[in-house]
């Protein structure tokens, strides 16, 4: 799961980025709101967690344009303000939810986990490609036996599974799988992918490999 957060206290924005990321997310960060939304605009994050009080472009008004622009990403608002017509504003504005500052990691988390449940394309917790599953919340990956992955691996399996039986580029890997600013060549896609097949496919000799290149186009997961 890809989050961009926008914060423009550099503090915060690198708490939340690490204290995510240690939970198996992908966080890229903005500190303006021009910045971040232009990235949001890409439309390649799952859920976008977003400062009100922004330099260059309020936190209103990013919901707002993204909105207008028909992007319909889960939106967190974090403000200082905790008085009720700011909360109405930004949920009016077209956010999904509204945490007060200061507040716990621990009920950040749990907003963010709610958010990601709600279906935009009803993606289950527990993902299964043949005898493969897939448990976005408890990181088990289980063939028969529990596979032990790491956190990339996990990232880029569950992308994979998310997207069961499309051709996924090497472009939309990246995109999806690492941080917006990470220095990623298409060689790093084929080593991790590799990586995965030896995990997932290369041990079980009597089933059929699940991961599969599509020559010229990129990779797909089907069972």
């Amino acid at each position: 799961m890809r989050i961009l957060v926008v914060e423009d206290e550099h503090r915060i924005a690198g708490s939340l980025k690490k204290g995510l990321e240690q939970e198996h997310f992908v966080v890229d960060l903005a500190y303006d709101g021009i910045s971040g939304f232009d990235l949001a605009s890409e439309g390649v994050y799952d859920l976008l967690i977003l400062d009100l009080m922004l330099p260059g472009k309020d936190g209103l008004s990013v919901v707002s344009d993204l909105r207008k622009k028909q992007i319909q990403t889960p939106i967190l608002i974090l403000t200082a303000k905790g008085q009720l017509q700011d909360k109405v504003s930004g949920l009016n504005s077209g956010a999904d939810d509204y945490l007060t500052k200061p507040f716990s990691f621990e009920e950040l988390l749990a907003r963010v986990r709610a958010l990601s449940r709600r279906p935009q394309k009803s993606i289950p917790d527990i993902l299964t490609v043949g005898d493969l599953s897939l448990n976005k919340q408890s990181f088990l990956v289980r063939r028969g036996v529990e596979i032990n992955l790491s956190s990339k691996e996990f990232t880029l399996l569950e992308y994979l599974m998310d997207h069961s039986g499309k051709i996924l580029s090497k472009e939309q890997i990246i995109n999806h799988v690492w941080d917006y600013d990470a220095d990623v060549l298409p060689n790093t896609v084929e080593v991790y992918i590799r990586n995965l097949r030896r995990k997932v496919d290369l041990p079980f000799t009597d089933r059929p490999a699940l991961i599969k290149t599509i020559r010229g186009f990129g990779y797909k997961i089907e069972g």
